[in-house]
């Protein structure tokens, strides 16, 4: 049994040097909506995906010395094509050629493919702090 009950995911965070530009970025693209954020005395932005969970943007603080993103590692990652063993956030939409579409219209990379068995369709790219990304269409009944 786990040690965990009824555990379910409740936000992920994300650490940037430009958080209105991220802000701006997931609310158009995946409809999040900006929500009132606690004062903790540095930089914040709570976003709120209705129905599904919340998306904490912090402003980095450069003492930390983490890599700012994945593009500011040592081996930096700007392939998408690499994403699928790769860290990233995966989204489900049900409006799968038509998001694809605006991906390509906004002129972001891509990378696509499918599971095996070729009901589930997957789209990979970065955010603009090179966090990585999918988005899978709903598997057909």
């Amino acid at each position: 049994m786990a040690l965990a009950e009824g555990a379910c995911l409740n936000h992920i965070s994300r650490e940037s040097s430009d958080i209105r530009r991220l802000a701006n970025f997931y609310k158009e693209i995946f409809g999040f909506e900006e929500i009132e954020s606690p004062n903790f005395g540095f930089d914040v932005i709570w976003l709120n995906l209705p129905g599904s969970f919340a998306m904490h943007l912090i402003g980095r603080l450069p003492e930390t010395k983490l890599p700012e993103s994945p593009y500011s590692a040592a081996s930096p990652i700007v392939d998408p094509s690499h994403l699928p063993r790769g860290h990233h956030i995966c989204f489900s939409v049900s409006n799968f050629d038509s998001f694809l579409q605006s991906l390509k219209d906004k002129g972001i990379e891509t990378f696509q493919r499918a599971l095996p068995n070729g009901k589930v369709r997957q789209v990979f790219f970065f955010d603009p702090d090179g966090n990585g990304l999918e988005v899978a269409s709903r598997e057909a009944p």
